[in-house]
């Protein structure tokens, strides 16, 4: 199984905190797990509002624990286009985007992602 860490799946993994086990399985035993730039970039600006407190960065976060970053190419922001607007955060619909293109398994806790036709491991 090839893997997206939703953005706060990345915080929680990183901090050891509040995973599923079906989520912390899969994230073990995925042939691939990657974490978007968009992560990086949507915990950035929250950090920024005082809206999250992280120790690290998501790229020393990844690096640690051996997760791939996957960049956003402009197929994903083309794919945008023909999602239907269950979602309006942004970085969640980039995220939509990238799973849908690269054939990937999102994990996340974010109920409205149901609503897209993309698979997903509950977090």
């Amino acid at each position: 199984m090839r893997l997206l860490l939703d953005t706060h799946v990345i915080l929680w993994f990183d901090s050891g905190a509040r995973l599923s086990p079906t989520a912390t399985k899969a994230i073990r035993e995925a042939a691939e797990v990657y974490v978007s730039a968009v992560s990086g970039w949507e915990v950035a600006i929250k950090s920024a509002l005082g809206k999250v407190t992280t120790t690290r960065t998501v790229a020393a976060a990844c690096d640690e624990a051996g997760l791939l970053e996957l960049p956003i190419l402009l197929r994903h922001t083309e794919r945008l286009e023909g999602l239907p607007m269950h979602h309006r955060d942004p970085f969640d619909r980039i995220l939509i985007a990238q799973a849908l293109s690269e054939g990937l398994t999102l994990v996340t806790r974010d109920r409205a992602f149901a609503a897209y036709d993309v698979p997903i491991v509950r977090a």
